[in-house]
């Protein structure tokens, strides 16, 4: 419950900031609508709406989405990191599972250090426009595909028959399920990046 409530009021810390950078959008009559449309531009749908549907009552515009969906992304991947380090000390692992456990707990380290940046430098995007909103988010994508990488990378350690078993069964069902929640996020990130670049060439004079 500590961590649910830390968890959410970071969110909701962020969800503010990037709430005072930009007006609500308009053309979807709710939440659930915006929050579904949008969801469409990426490769999990179904997933992301899961994910994102329980704030809906705190997004109201693209950049709050993608805040809300890196930040879900990183509790995900906090969690993960957590359960994949306590698989080092299962009873009867063999040598080639523990050495990919180790390299996965680096894997997923890393990829939790990597959203974090995301989440914090795409919080404070704020009013940035120009150039400095792109090398803004310029950053955010490059850390959030960094991320999805580091998860791909703990799963590739897993493959072959010879790996086979509920070490892989368990980091396969968790990892893959954070790899598709951080590829949404980055679809957003991405969806959030070329719409607001195109609203700022639709305001100039």
């Amino acid at each position: 419950m500590a961590k649910l409530s830390l968890f959410s009021l970071a969110l909701f810390f962020h969800l503010y900031l990037a709430g005072m950078a930009d007006a609500a959008i308009p053309g979807h009559s709710t939440p659930a609508n915006f929050i579904r449309n949008s969801c469409r531009a990426t490769r999990y749908p179904a997933l992301c709406v899961q994910c994102l549907s329980g704030y809906g009552h705190a997004i109201r515009n693209e950049h709050q989405l993608a805040v809300t969906a890196l930040s879900v992304s990183l509790s995900r991947a906090r969690s993960a990191a957590a359960f994949v380090g306590k698989l080092t000390k299962v009873r009867g692992i063999k040598k080639r599972e523990f050495l990919a456990v180790k390299d996965c707990i680096e894997n997923m380290g890393d990829g939790v250090d990597r959203l974090s940046q995301s989440v914090r430098e795409l919080g404070h995007v704020g009013r940035a426009v120009g150039q400095d909103f792109r090398w803004h988010m310029s950053n955010v994508q490059t850390w959030v595909s960094a991320a999805l990488t580091d998860e791909n990378t703990c799963l590739d350690g897993f493959d072959g028959r010879f790996m086979d078993g509920n070490v892989k069964a368990a980091i396969r069902r968790r990892v893959t399920n954070v790899a598709q929640v951080t590829s949404n996020g980055l679809a957003l990130v991405n969806r959030f990046a070329a719409r607001h670049q195109a609203a700022a060439v639709t305001e100039k004079p």
